[in-house]
């Protein structure tokens, strides 16, 4: 059982016979009257947001989400294909399930493919990935103003920041949580 006053983001808990996924909380203290926990949810089926607000002492039955490596292969159109590398059977994952973040992935890396029940409901791609820059502009000598940034395009086609020192064919570190720079690799 979990409560309400445990939540954290992408814990995954039961309601009313739905499986619901903790995008965003909040708690809220007022000045008057008890504290909540103000929540954005998703069902993990349908994938609708909610925004829900619970007492702090609701208990919830935890919802044991399968969260298994696999390996990316490729695309075909909207469908991403990903092997399970003890069985080597290729998955099929609509492109609706892959979050914000899966444009950094190149063909080949591991993930974790999240599923509940035999379905699938999203993809974590690794943390940190190193990839190559094949698009931008040239840095100039004598550029090093603090925190100072221009657009890169890296291998996968993503677009991030990168500081003014980054040149075309530099691989880099990016964080795939926030989308951004972390370090030159």
């Amino acid at each position: 059982m979990i409560t309400a006053g445990d939540f954290r983001n992408g814990m995954t808990f039961e309601e009313d016979g739905n499986v619901m996924q903790i995008v965003e909380f909040q708690h809220v203290k007022p000045g008057k009257g008890a504290a909540f926990v103000r929540t954005k949810v998703r069902n993990v089926i349908t994938g609708s947001v909610v925004e829900k607000t619970y007492n702090p002492t609701a208990k919830f039955p935890t919802a044991f989400v399968e969260r298994k490596d696999m390996e990316y292969s490729y695309n075909d159109g909207d469908l991403y294909y990903f092997m399970d590398p003890e069985s080597y059977d290729m998955v099929p994952i609509n492109s609706g399930e892959l979050s914000e973040n899966f444009k950094f992935v190149k063909e080949n890396m591991m993930c974790k493919v999240l599923s509940y029940k035999g379905k699938v409901f999203g993809v974590e791609p690794p943390t940190f990935v190193e990839l190559e820059v094949t698009d931008t502009e040239p840095g100039i000598k004598g550029d090093t103003a603090t925190n100072a940034t221009k657009p890169a395009t890296v291998e996968t086609g993503a677009e991030i920041k990168v500081p003014l020192f980054i040149n075309t064919g530099d691989k880099i570190r990016i964080d795939t949580r926030t989308c951004e720079y972390m370090e030159r690799a």
